[in-house]
């Protein structure tokens, strides 16, 4: 009796291996989606993408950009606190916020100056009052004003970023966590910041 009930469970078990190894792929091949096909020089462009800074939407884009920036920095100092984010990560997204403020602010500055020269050829041509040229014009101090405060806070805040960077990184070398070359870099890009730009 028990050599008949051992021949069937003997074969159903085989049956089980002989499907589960047909299931498996060959070490030797991988599957499809384990490779990605490499990055071609020709594919790549040097063109912005549509709607990218520098096309005629820039300012409404640099919007949508600002906007998503401060809502993400929104919830970053709870996601520190509850151990979500690390602090680097926090500072990271501040800074993104005051860098986009400052491309905000630089996008509506060239579109004054746009809108200047614009102006001042319809006055010339005689298509518009003188009026609305200076009222462009005091448009354009104001952005120009704007730009200026901004730009100054976007370098405050890298100097001030690339500060806690490098003195991070000097405790985590006398730690053991980190390397020299990580407190070289943060050296050099602190000293980049420090350099006064023409």
């Amino acid at each position: 009796m028990a050599r008949i009930l051992a021949l069937p469970v003997t074969l159903l078990a085989t049956a089980v291996v002989a499907l589960a190894a047909d299931d498996q792929l060959p070490a030797d091949e991988p599957d499809s989606f384990d490779i990605e096909p490499p990055l071609l020089k020709q594919n790549l462009s040097d063109k912005p993408l549509p709607g990218a800074p520098g096309e005629n939407g820039d300012v409404a884009h640099l919007e949508k950009q600002l906007e998503r920036a401060k809502r993400i920095a929104a919830d970053a100092e709870r996601l520190c606190k509850i151990g979500v984010l690390s602090k680097v990560e926090v500072e990271q997204r501040l800074l993104k916020v005051v860098r986009r403020e400052c491309d905000l602010a630089n996008a509506r500055l060239g579109r004054a100056k746009e809108e200047v020269i614009a102006q001042e050829a319809k006055v010339i041509a005689g298509e518009s009052a003188k009026d609305k040229l200076d009222a462009a014009k005091a448009g354009l101090a104001q952005l120009t004003e704007a730009a200026q405060v901004a730009t100054a806070k976007r370098e405050r805040a890298e100097l001030e970023t690339a500060e806690a960077n490098l003195r991070r990184q000097e405790k985590l070398l006398k730690l053991g966590s980190a390397q020299k070359s990580d407190v070289a870099r943060a050296e050099q890009r602190l000293a980049e910041l420090k350099t006064p730009k023409n």
